[in-house]
């Protein structure tokens, strides 16, 4: 038997959109909420940023975007693509990897040619989300509004992101630091940099990003991490000094103008009001059964695109597909107990690998398993390796030629290979 239930979408970047898609694909009646003036989530720029640099201040004036003015994708557009609306390349930036206006125009035509545009609620903040008996109370507040609107679903989907409220690293001694700091979060631009001394704190993409982006202008540009995952760089800071000199590893100091942290983000979803059912502890939202389900309380709360390391799109379009048909009743979850079960042997599996539980949603080595695994139950033919085979390419090329692997791309052999 079909079931069609009214679901809410919390958040529509693209995790929000792609579920909304899956979920009217299944007849289920959708509403799509999200506190900004148009779809995209995090691929809409902003030029504002935080009054608090850091974004430590809880009464700070907050802002979503973590995007900066010259930003380029990361990846290329085969590997930002859904199984079956690839992301093209237009007259507008052909480039293979584009920048960030070029991937909010692809949202954008995505939510229009879907039909999620019309479903979704824009300038409207979910403030909280509770269960109340066997239903889901949604309270929201569209901007320019004071009274609060409350409206009832089965179901609730958060597609909310964490790509927004920064995590910042702990430095012994910082309280000695003179400079200034901030996080990469409210990094824009880079002509405040001019003639300085910069020390970005982290070794992903961000970092990479940030360092490239001001290095015409600043006067010295220093890598600090702990993590070599690219051949690149390897010196973090041991502490920063009374004399207010930050001192690294290899025992060199340096005195420095900015402090940049390009160390992450936290999950945060504070509209969630379900009694401590699910646990929200800096980099790990648990349990969840196949990072998706709180066992207590599936299949009518989900998470779609939290899992980290992981190119979102088809992860997202995966999970959606599944999630909408475990909602119509076309896919059985195990009871609670198997389902806790299974949870439990991941995080013992992880504790005998020397693996915290702070891991669990970082898929790596074993995300080609659950993505096959995720197609299979959704009857999808088989996933071509070439996903996998591509992003170990990029990882290669960011270790070789961080500051210029985009543009010297082969583009010839990988479009040969790719197919959709």
């Amino acid at each position: 038997m079909h079931r069609s239930v009214k679901v809410a979408v919390i958040g529509a970047g693209v995790s929000g959109l792609v579920a909304a898609r899956e979920l009217q694909r299944e007849r289920h009646h959708v509403v799509v909420y999200d506190q900004n003036d148009s779809v995209g989530g995090n691929w809409i720029y902003d030029p504002r940023t935080e009054s608090d640099p850091l974004s430590l201040d809880p009464n700070r004036e907050t802002v979503h975007s973590s995007l900066h003015v010259s930003l380029r994708t990361n990846l290329p557009r085969a590997l930002m693509s859904f199984t079956d609306y690839p992301f093209v390349r237009t007259e507008s930036d052909p480039r293979t990897f584009p920048r960030h206006d070029e991937v909010l125009r692809f949202l954008n035509r995505f939510a229009d040619e879907f039909g999620v545009r019309e479903v979704t609620r824009l300038k409207t903040r979910v403030s909280r989300v509770e269960r109340v008996k066997d239903e889901w109370v949604v309270e929201s507040m569209t901007r320019g509004s004071e009274s609060v609107s409350r409206e009832v679903f089965e179901a609730v989907v958060v597609c909310s992101g964490h790509n927004s409220v920064p995590r910042v690293a702990e430095i012994d001694g910082i309280e000695n630091w003179r400079g200034y700091q901030m996080h990469s979060h409210n990094y824009r631009a880079p002509g405040r940099f001019q003639d300085q001394i910069v020390v970005i704190v982290g070794y992903g993409a961000s970092a990479f990003d940030i360092a490239v982006d001001i290095l015409p202008l600043a006067k010295e540009v220093h890598v600090a991490t702990k993590d070599n995952r690219f051949g690149v760089i390897l010196n973090d800071i041991k502490c920063v000094n009374k004399d207010g000199s930050i001192s690294f590893q290899d025992g060199s100091s340096i005195f420095a103008n900015t402090i940049i942290y390009c160390t992450g983000y936290k999950y945060h979803f504070p509209f969630l009001d379900i009694n401590g059912i699910v646990t929200v502890e800096d980099k790990c939202v648990r349990p969840l059964y196949k990072h998706i389900f709180p066992p207590a309380l599936a299949p009518s709360l989900s998470f779609i695109g939290i899992v980290t390391k992981e190119p979102i799109f088809l992860m997202a379009e995966l999970q959606s597909k599944w999630m909408a048909r475990v909602l119509s009743g076309k896919i059985l979850l195990p009871t609670e107990d198997m389902m806790m079960k299974s949870i439990e042997d991941i995080y013992h599996e992880m504790e005998e690998n020397g693996l915290t539980k702070t891991c669990s949603l970082s898929l790596r080595p074993l995300q080609a398993e659950y993505k096959h695994w995720l197609a299979t139950q959704i009857g999808l033919p088989p996933l071509g390796e070439w996903r996998e085979k591509l992003l170990s390419e990029i990882f290669k090329k960011l270790g070789e030629l961080p500051l210029t692997y985009r543009d010297q791309w082969d583009d010839t052999y990988w479009d040969s290979i790719i197919q959709f």
